[in-house]
């Protein structure tokens, strides 16, 4: 067998090893009797909010929002009113309400704009608006 047939079968040979290995887990693995030390996590239920739930998840809360026509920070009071800052058009307040099955919020000067009060597990869904809470 000459140099270069040897040569040849020996980087083959190399190859097969290191592609066998890239199938291999990356990272480290935790275990705990056999079992992953890491509970796999469950989506969260998509649902409505009540009023109070309403109340309780944004008063005094500062969130990013993504909403038709902007994106930005705002932050919601007790009293019902909100200020914001949007990426675009700047600062501004606006109020907020839930009543029943219904949320509503008033943006600076456009129209009153309701709809229902969703809870995703990671975001709420507020009426035209997704927010996500901004925790220090």
């Amino acid at each position: 067998m000459s140099i270069l047939t040897s040569r040849f079968f020996l980087i083959a040979f190399t190859c097969l090893i290191l592609a066998a290995c890239n199938n291999s887990p990356k990272g480290v693995r935790i275990v705990n009797d056999g079992t992953s030390a890491i509970p796999a996590k469950q989506g969260a239920k998509i649902r409505d909010l009540g009023p109070r739930e309403v109340s309780q998840a944004i008063a005094g809360k500062t969130f990013q929002y993504t909403r038709k026509g902007g994106q930005g920070f705002v932050t919601y009071n007790n009293d019902g009113t909100f200020y914001y800052q949007d990426d675009a058009a700047g600062e501004g307040v606006g109020k907020w309400r839930a009543d029943g099955s219904k949320y509503c919020e008033l943006w600076g000067n456009t129209p009153v704009e309701c709809g229902v009060f969703k809870n995703t597990g990671d975001a709420y869904f507020a009426a035209n608006s997704r927010l996500v809470e901004m925790k220090i």
